[in-house]
């Protein structure tokens, strides 16, 4: 299997940049300073001023969402605005697989979230953070409430089914919940194009896999063995063989092609490229966790248990500024 083009590297620092640009630094160290979401003092006084919900929306990316923080900070300041009220409303239904107790109370959450956006498109948002954040960038990008919705209903559907047929279904899944995001990023970035959403379909489905795989140690360590059936099949592997650590080499053929899909996708928005307008390639820096991780799991050997893949990438703020100034992805 031939390696994705590594990242691009350099001597640059992100917060030499961040120094350079008063108005991204305030963004960032006000984001770095403030409590976190869980330390507010009063959840509903957030709710009062538009600068209040905005950083309890960045407090809450910066912290379950780390990495596509640093991707939020370098978009142009008013999709910048707008993807911060998107990613807090994304982490917000992400959690809610890991939180609750039950499906009942999980599915009783996504219909308080259908709720609020239509609530919002009526005109009448409820008065949470992320609910008037929500508001404020829905008018003012005029962003498409199907793709909010898209969202909700994917994240809603495996709490009912957690598992995936087949690899096409997870593909299905990360369109729905990343490419949908990626969507609207690109509305508020007031760009309609052909291309730029084709890219964006594709890297968002290389992105879900990537974030699929990423999972698997976690939700193993929780019981939670969801590889596409048609793969366990394929290689005669069962959930408890997983569970238990057995039959690791087939495991890793299972990651493997997993893994050669997502490769696959980022070609296929690689070869976009000189179609999709440059005002675009800040939505796709999303690309780079991608790269990075698909190299780091083939040095791996396709171990997704190996922990070398849990560490965290200290250069990746660099590594995202050298590729905004490059506007290429």
């Amino acid at each position: 299997m031939a390696t994705i083009t590594k990242t691009y590297s350099g001597t640059w620092s992100f917060l030499s940049y961040i120094r350079r640009h008063r108005k991204l630094q305030g963004v960032f160290t006000h984001g770095r300073n403030t409590k976190s979401p869980q330390q507010s003092n009063n959840y509903s006084s957030s709710a009062g001023t538009s600068p209040n919900n905005r950083q309890y929306c960045l407090n809450l990316i910066q912290k379950y969402d780390y990495e596509n923080f640093l991707c939020t900070l370098l978009y142009p300041k008013p999709a910048r605005e707008a993807a911060i009220a998107i990613r807090a409303f994304n982490v917000e239904i992400a959690q809610v697989q890991d939180v609750v107790s039950d499906k009942q109370r999980g599915a009783m959450r996504m219909v308080f979230w259908r709720d609020t956006i239509e609530k919002i498109y009526q005109g009448s948002p409820p008065q949470t953070p992320i609910a008037l954040e929500l508001a404020k960038v829905i008018r003012q990008h005029k962003l498409t409430k199907q793709w909010f919705m898209r969202c909700i209903d994917a994240r809603a559907t495996r709490l009912e089914n957690d598992f995936f047929r087949s690899v096409a279904d997870l593909e299905d899944y990360s369109e729905h919940s990343v490419s949908s995001l990626m969507y609207l990023i690109l509305e508020s970035l007031g760009i309609k194009d052909l291309h730029a959403d084709h890219a964006a379909s594709h890297i968002g489905r290389a992105h879900g896999l990537v974030t699929f795989l990423r999972a698997i140690p976690f939700n193993t360590s929780r019981g939670r063995v969801n590889l596409p059936m048609d793969l366990l099949i394929k290689y005669n592997v069962s959930q408890e063989d997983v569970y238990r650590g057995k039959k690791p080499e087939l495991v890793c053929d299972i990651v493997y092609d997993i893994a050669s899909v997502a490769i696959q996708h980022l070609r296929t928005a690689q070869t976009l490229k000189k179609e999709v307008p440059k005002s675009a390639v800040p939505t796709f820096l999303n690309t780079v966790m991608c790269e990075k991780y698909l190299m780091n799991i083939q040095k791996a050997g396709f171990n997704v248990f190996d922990s070398n893949l849990q560490r965290k990438n200290g250069l990746l703020p660099i590594q995202l500024f050298l590729r905004s100034i490059k506007r290429t992805y």
